[in-house]
């Protein structure tokens, strides 16, 4: 099973509408993973979700779907769309999942949430980064980029990418994208100077 054992005890608060909570992800050496819920309207849209206590899930409105950005984030989607009866979203061509998504979605999916879908191969071929198209715009980043506790931005390790030159390609692509907060998979959430930070990245990293 892919679901991480270590349990998230806080929700917080990105932006109005947009929560978080993350791990200490013993499966990947203690680095962290994190999850993301967009809420609107009483209904609420999962991302990459992960185990998070009860009384912080008490907070959220039961989700009616959830999003996976790619195969390797599955970790508590099914266990949540058993007790849940949300629907699962994951990338098309994406191999076998540990069991079947209720939808796949491409390039430019109009997803649940009010989120798009932006292709960013590199990590893997079926991997995607998410927008959140509202004022301020939010950008869920799956593999891509990381951060430690707020730390500077660093890319994910190329070892575990299929194509680091494709990763680098799709991050840069991220700039054109309306967007001021960096929702981050493996990290905390970037709320001011986003795109400067990537920018920071791209440039050091040559």
């Amino acid at each position: 099973m892919s679901e991480p054992r270590e349990v998230a005890g806080e929700l917080e608060t990105v932006v109005e509408g947009v929560y978080h909570w993350r791990i200490h992800n013993s499966a990947i050496g203690g680095s962290l993973s994190s999850a993301h819920a967009v809420v609107e309207i009483g209904q609420s849209v999962w991302i990459d979700p992960l185990p998070l206590a009860a009384p912080a899930l008490a907070l959220l409105p039961p989700p009616s779907a959830i999003v996976l950005t790619a195969r390797c984030h599955q970790r508590s989607a099914w266990r949540y769309r058993a007790a849940f009866g949300a629907e699962v979203w994951l990338p098309e061509h994406a191999s076998a999942a540990e069991e079947e998504a209720d939808h796949t979605y491409g390039p430019g999916a109009a997803l649940p949430g009010g989120l798009r879908a932006l292709h960013t191969p590199g990590p893997e071929l079926p991997h995607y980064c998410l927008l959140l198209e509202r004022d301020p715009g939010v950008l869920f980043c799956s593999d891509l980029l990381a951060n430690d506790e707020g730390a500077e931005l660093r890319f994910v390790p190329f070892e575990y990418h299929d194509d680091p030159a494709a990763t680098r390609a799709s991050t840069a692509a991220l700039l054109g994208e309306p967007f001021t907060i960096l929702c981050l998979d493996h990290g905390v959430p970037v709320t001011s100077a986003a795109k400067d930070a990537i920018r920071r990245l791209l440039a050091s990293s040559g």
